[in-house]
């Protein structure tokens, strides 16, 4: 007789599409474990849930409105828990933690399993949610941490106990990065930069104060006065209504023509391709959980301004795969920008470094191995 698969169900809060999942999804070792998903706050016939039943993976949905649906919505996951019979949940986003671990440990699920996804915003933004992050990190047997930020942060400053924690960095299937056609660079360029304008500078980030858009776009203003044809484009331009409000008070000052807003991009890899060069400047050290966006910008091979932040802490060094300026700095920003357009040699440099990095530390075989061996525990 072949031995019983381990069971696992994942537990996700609002997602509609997400490629990590649908990665986990095709990868992972289907001789060895069997996935079945609970998807809160969701509406039918999501991208992910076509996915899951293509695959013939067993997905439910979870109703959810607002805060007064916990409950309701931790009954609901227990009853579809009690059917299942995981031999552990993993439970990703605040939401889910919180009523996918309380379900779990009703129905009597020995391991209760939360990815940290989000690093000192409790702290420092909205201190109200510190009680419900203590409540998941002892409700949780394991806590899964996506970077040294993170880990850090659940030890030193919510004294969780180490032997609780283990460290797995977001992994990430490069060829998709890597092999970007002609054809794919051609469909976001149509729509992006019909005008062919150059040259292009990427930001790829939610509308959130510590993501340090506005030291972004001051850089890109001074840019425009040595290249008055660039284009500044903005992804993932949403967030709450405060500090998309802030934003576009500094997107106000630039030309209208000087700039592109997008709300959502399927193909990232060829949205990364379109920049020449990719800035990413977070405020402060901690802010960033991980920052999948410095990964992706160098998987594609896109010279790049950062901050360290985040993962970026563990890998980025300064002229070597990346530059790095400090933070809150809008002129460091404009003179690292002009230095990668007027120096093709530091551009290969940082292209042929942080590929190697990359590989080294964020590839999928990498992060689906290091998953299956805390579910084999």
């Amino acid at each position: 007789m072949p031995d019983k698969k381990i069971k696992i169900t994942y537990i996700l809060f609002q997602l509609n599409k997400a490629l990590a999942f649908e990665w986990i999804v095709d990868h992972i070792n289907h001789e060895k474990f069997e996935l079945s998903f609970i998807s809160i706050y969701v509406n039918e016939n999501s991208f992910f849930e076509i996915f899951c039943k293509e695959r013939n993976i067993e997905f439910h949905r979870v109703d959810y409105s607002s805060k007064k649906s916990i409950p309701a919505a931790i009954f609901q996951s227990y009853k579809i828990l009690r059917k299942i019979k995981p031999d552990a949940v993993h439970c990703h986003i605040f939401e889910a933690n919180i009523i996918g671990l309380t379900a779990a440990y009703l129905a009597g699920i020995k391991n209760r399993i939360f990815t940290r996804h989000h690093a000192s915003f409790h702290h420092i933004t909205a201190p109200s949610g510190l009680k419900y992050d203590k409540y998941c990190n002892k409700i949780a047997t394991h806590i899964i941490a996506i970077s040294e930020n993170v880990k850090a942060i659940l030890v030193n400053l919510e004294h969780v106990p180490s032997e609780k924690i283990t460290l797995i960095h977001h992994g990430f299937d490069l060829p998709l990065f890597y092999n970007v056609s002609e054809q794919r660079l051609s469909i976001v360029e149509k729509k992006y930069n019909p005008n062919n304008k150059h040259p292009v500078i990427g930001l790829v980030s939610r509308y959130t104060k510590w993501k340090g858009l506005k030291y972004a776009i001051e850089a890109f203003s001074k840019l425009l006065i040595d290249y008055p044809n660039a284009l500044l484009i903005l992804a993932n331009a949403k967030g709450e209504a405060s500090d998309v409000a802030i934003v576009k008070n500094y997107l106000n000052h630039l030309p209208e023509s000087s700039f592109t807003e997008i709300e959502f991009e399927n193909d990232n890899g060829a949205l990364f391709k379109l920049f020449d060069v990719f800035v990413h400047v977070p405020i402060d050290k901690n802010s960033e959980a991980f920052g999948q966006t410095y990964i992706e910008a160098l998987a594609v091979g896109v010279p790049s301004v950062f901050t360290l932040s985040g993962v970026a802490c563990e890998f980025i060094e300064d002229g070597k795969n990346a530059l790095v300026v400090d933070y809150q700095n809008s002129e460091q920003i404009n003179s690292a920008i002009n230095r990668i357009l007027s120096d093709k040699a530091l551009d290969y440099q940082l292209f042929i470094n942080g590929r190697k990095d990359i590989e080294k530390y964020f590839s999928l075989p990498l992060f689906i191995h290091k998953l299956e061996q805390i579910y084999s525990l």
